[in-house]
């Protein structure tokens, strides 16, 4: 269920290059999102099979003006190595902002060396820049608002001390400029993690429908409602019946619009 976009809303869209969850999924890719924004072009995560859905969308490989990366899990970062040698390829020359959690970056410079995907090869520059919970980042003509999810605590509290190195945050985001504002959460692993997305109305929320209990999350969001809602990364036990879930959902959600996009399709806000 979607409503009608309008004419200022146009130029303003996300494409779904993968909506799966993480598990192998034959019809789904792994997470990766294209927001385009008038101008500005931002890419939110590059999970596996990311590459060829770019390719097919027929997108430029120059227009990315920079790429976000939610958290470390492969489902979300796995396609990033392919893409950067897409774009070696394709020849892009456009320095290419990257951001990431501190260690996260040390992780992905070294991921990109073994890959012989060296910095003097590249032809562009990766312009590598933090990514902490707060941050507020001016990307052309959009503001991202970066907030900390509790997704990989669990995991931080089990193997930080023997993995120092390993980056264990994860990132929700707040994607906003002249007359819209939507809110993307990645993946999150308690629905308090909401609070600061749906704290002022979103237009758009681009939600995870796999780390969260189906009722306490619709509870939240009936809570406070966004305008709509494109339910993503859904758990495999929820596709097993797709009827069944969008069921539940109207049940659970009226009278909040919600949709279940599937690989390439574009949503406009």
């Amino acid at each position: 269920m979607t409503s009608s976009p309008s004419a200022s809303s146009l130029s303003r869209s996300v494409t779904c290059f993968g909506v799966g969850e993480g598990w192998p999924s034959g019809d789904r890719r792994h997470a990766s999102f294209l927001y385009r924004c008038g101008r500005t072009a931002l890419l939110l995560d590059c999970g596996d099979g990311m590459s060829s859905a770019f390719k097919a969308a027929g997108i430029a490989y120059e227009e990315v003006d920079a790429v976000l990366i939610s958290h470390m899990h492969s489902d979300h970062v796995g396609g990033f190595s392919m893409f950067v040698q897409s774009l070696w390829l394709q020849q892009r020359r456009r320095p290419l902002p990257v951001y990431a959690a501190p260690r996260a970056i040390t992780a992905l410079k070294a991921w990109l060396e073994a890959v012989v995907l060296p910095p003097e090869l590249l032809g562009f520059e990766i312009v590598w820049r933090p990514l902490r919970g707060g941050d507020h980042l001016r990307l052309g003509e959009i503001e991202v608002t970066v907030s900390p999810t509790s997704h990989l605590e669990s995991l931080r509290q089990s193997f930080e001390a023997r993995y120092p190195a390993t980056a264990f945050e994860a990132f929700s985001f707040v994607i906003e400029g002249s007359g819209f504002r939507v809110a993307h959460t990645a993946d999150i692993g308690d629905v308090r993690d909401l609070q600061p997305l749906l704290k002022k109305r979103p237009d758009l929320l681009i939600c995870e429908l796999s780390h969260v209990e189906l009722e306490a999350l619709c509870a939240a969001l009936k809570a406070s409602p966004p305008a709509r809602v494109a339910f993503v990364h859904v758990a495999r036990e929820h596709l097993e019946s797709p009827a069944g879930v969008e069921a539940r959902l109207h049940t659970l959600l009226d009278p909040v619009p919600f949709s279940l996009p599937k690989d390439g399709e574009v949503i406009t806000f």
